[in-house]
């Protein structure tokens, strides 16, 4: 819902950008009021179940009353344990429970709470460009300097510190590998350089990695906490890996200074995930990812159709996304309108996620192999 705001919002709330996915919502409108059937591939919310374990967790727990009170930080132990474990058993790595790892209601609350802890008002963030749009949100209510780091095809959507002057010294560094909204991944090695980069110039680190179990074939996502987690904290939800979007859970993991500051804040604003939601991530946590296969077939019908109109596109490794640039595209956002208007087809435009954005649009893989073949035929038959 968008809404023009008052003399009671504060110099906060007007920094926060406004969406360009209301716009999209509208055109949206338009197209299903003039009989057009929408396929919405603008969002990234998974369509597959909550694995069954998690749902019979949840299930159990809402019988229980014991389960309705308010969950204080010793009950979130369960979680915290099943979260370690997971690590653990993901990345070989071993946190402390007890001060290394804190669930959160989400990531993205995660996020803006992790910055307003660890932040003070004018502090440099350095932030990817492009990148999901809610970062932008995070940092302007936390009232950060935002330092924008390109990401370029020609650089295969990786950041280039090498070419920030020696005189930024942010800090914080928020990156997200598989990233959103490019698909791109990161090789081998890839945290240890960017750590070493952070060390250096005491910045801390955040990595947002809700697609870590979101790969394609012999790709693994690897960890930033991997080789050591001083200076660095990493974000996990379930929404994407576990298909657990509405359920609003995810945890924070690494430096225990950094979390214990997140912890602080989080304490003034909230209390932890409803108890029946505590067990189901539990539950889900401990069991392996699932939909892999839904999303690869997806990938590759949607590559394959939009190959066939002459996109130049790759295919991704991991991520539920497919980023690509129309030929001759040079605005997205009227691109993506327009297309969704005359053929119901939603895409994200490119720009939404930042002004390096631009020239693409962004695919998300909710829809079955033969919908996405269908989008890619209407696509096919539009007029700008």
């Amino acid at each position: 819902m968008t809404q023009q705001l008052t003399a009671w919002a504060s110099a906060r709330a007007r920094s926060v950008p406004e969406s360009i996915f209301a716009l999209m919502d509208a055109a949206k409108m338009r197209a299903a009021q003039a009989g057009k059937t929408i396929i919405d591939l603008s969002i990234g919310s998974s369509d597959l179940n909550p694995p069954e374990v998690a749902l019979e967790a949840l299930r159990q727990a809402t019988r229980d009353p014991l389960s309705y009170r308010y969950p204080l930080f010793s009950d979130t132990a369960p979680l915290r344990r099943a979260a370690a474990a997971y690590l653990a058993r993901r990345y070989g790595i071993q946190l402390d429970p007890d001060t290394e790892i804190l669930p959160l209601i989400g990531a993205q609350e995660g996020l803006a709470h992790l910055l307003l802890a660890t932040t003070d008002p004018g502090d440099k963030l350095l932030l990817p460009d492009p990148c999901y749009p809610p970062y932008y949100g995070a940092a302007a209510v936390a009232g950060l300097n935002v330092v924008r780091l390109p990401l370029t095809a020609e650089h295969h959507f990786l950041p280039d510190l090498d070419v920030l002057p020696p005189t930024i010294q942010p800090r914080a560094l928020l990156l997200n590998y598989p990233n959103n909204p490019t698909s791109a991944t990161v090789p081998g090695g890839f945290f240890e350089l960017v750590k070493r980069w952070c060390q250096a110039r005491g910045t801390l680190l955040i990595h947002d990695h809700p697609y870590a179990e979101l790969t394609y074939g012999d790709y693994r996502a690897p960890s930033a906490l991997e080789g050591g987690w001083n200076g660095v904290v990493e974000l996990h939800s379930l929404s994407k890996t576990h298909h657990m979007g509405g359920f609003r859970v995810g945890f924070a993991a690494g430096d225990a200074s950094a979390i214990a500051a997140l912890a602080r804040v989080k304490g003034a604003i909230d209390f932890h995930p409803y108890l029946g939601i505590q067990a189901a991530a539990v539950a889900a946590l401990g069991s392996p990812p699932s939909g892999l296969d839904v999303f690869e077939a997806r990938r590759d019908a949607l590559v394959a159709a939009l190959r066939d109109l002459g996109w130049t596109l790759d295919l991704p490794q991991a991520s539920m996304y497919v980023w690509a640039a129309p030929p001759g595209l040079r605005d997205s956002l009227a691109y993506a309108v327009r297309l969704a208007e005359q053929t119901g087809v939603a895409l994200a435009p490119g720009r939404a996620f930042g002004e390096a954005g631009e020239g693409y649009v962004r695919f998300a893989l909710v829809q079955p192999p033969e919908v996405l073949r269908e989008a890619a035929r209407l696509i096919s038959g539009a007029q700008f």
